[in-house]
């Protein structure tokens, strides 16, 4: 007698997923795979040779700028990538039906790389068969001197040196595939670019972390103080902005000013909470500004001395 159940049974035919359910399906995975609980660099490589810090959202976002490289090899470059400057995959390469890769991605921190083979159809051709690169790609990366050891002992061209500058520390290699990379730390204060810009996130909170002299006349300022003190300076971005070199707090010096003042800027860890202590204490405080080294609040204390709060 025939088995009912065996008589209902249908065969088993696999079904082409929801396209909705797939695509969070993988990002889920994506980040999970980036969480910082799993290791974001291959194994054996210290976590100080990372490039960067690798945040789930770069699984799932595509930055406002993302550079898109040809090369002759892809294959062999997303290989070297991950293996010489610490990237991670980002899916799977897509391969055209001529066998070339059409298009692969990399992450590095919060950044993306894309790359694809030639297409000489296109006008997409690779630095080495242009003969010589037109752009340089820098990578921000705590141990610089780690990093660029391991890109040329993984076949990089050495170009500059690992060394310090007024803007940190890198060097400068070509990978094998013709691109040029700029492999740097930002020094770890960073040099303000006008009067005014707090520039040492690396003090404690309630010091001084920049100070700004202003005055009618700054020709004549920089005479004196170059006289008496020996100051160097350079021009900022503003109108009559000069960067002080080489002081502790870093500083500056403004011309055009009513009366001759200096106006310090102190680090805080929470600037919220200090800008509500300053009004609660008698001062003024305006609401924090963002920019590009952090959050600064203007401030008047009770006596109606100005000073500015930043929080790096």
């Amino acid at each position: 007698m025939t088995d009912p159940l065996d008589a209902l049974r249908t065969p088993v035919v696999p079904v082409e997923p929801d396209p909705a359910f797939r695509a969070e399906l993988r990002a889920r995975l994506h980040r999970a795979l980036l969480s910082p609980a799993t290791p974001p660099y291959p194994t054996g490589q210290k976590e100080s040779e990372m490039t960067t810090e690798v945040h789930p959202a770069t699984a799932s976002r595509i930055p406002t700028l993302t550079p898109y490289l040809a090369v002759d090899d892809a294959r062999r470059a997303l290989g070297w990538y991950v293996e010489a400057l610490g990237a991670i995959p980002r899916g799977e390469p897509i391969v055209m039906p001529d066998g070339r890769v059409g298009h692969a991605e990399l992450g590095f921190g919060e950044a993306i790389l894309m790359f694809a083979d030639e297409h000489a159809e296109l006008g997409l051709l690779s630095p080495r068969t242009r003969g010589g690169t037109s752009q340089s790609l820098r990578l921000e990366t705590p141990d610089p001197d780690a990093v660029v050891a391991r890109a040329v002992e993984h076949g990089a061209r050495l170009d500059r040196p690992v060394a310090d500058s007024p803007y940190g520390r890198g060097g400068v290699v070509t990978d094998p595939f013709g691109h040029r990379w700029m492999i740097s730390r930002e020094a770890p204060y960073g040099e303000p670019a006008e009067p005014g810009e707090p520039a040492e996130p690396g003090r404690a909170h309630g010091d001084v972390g920049y100070f700004t002299m202003r005055t009618p006349d700054d020709a004549a300022a920089r005479a004196f103080y170059g006289a008496v003190l020996g100051w160097r300076f350079t021009p900022g971005r503003v109108p009559r902005g000069w960067q002080v070199e080489g002081v502790t707090p870093m500083g500056g010096l403004a011309g055009g000013a009513e009366r001759p003042e200096v106006q310090l800027c102190y680090q805080v860890d929470d600037i919220d909470a200090a800008v509500s202590r300053v009004r609660a204490a008698g001062g003024q405080a305006e609401e924090p500004q963002a920019m590009r080294y952090g959050r600064i609040a203007e401030c008047v204390d009770d006596q109606g001395e100005r000073f500015q709060v930043f929080q790096p």
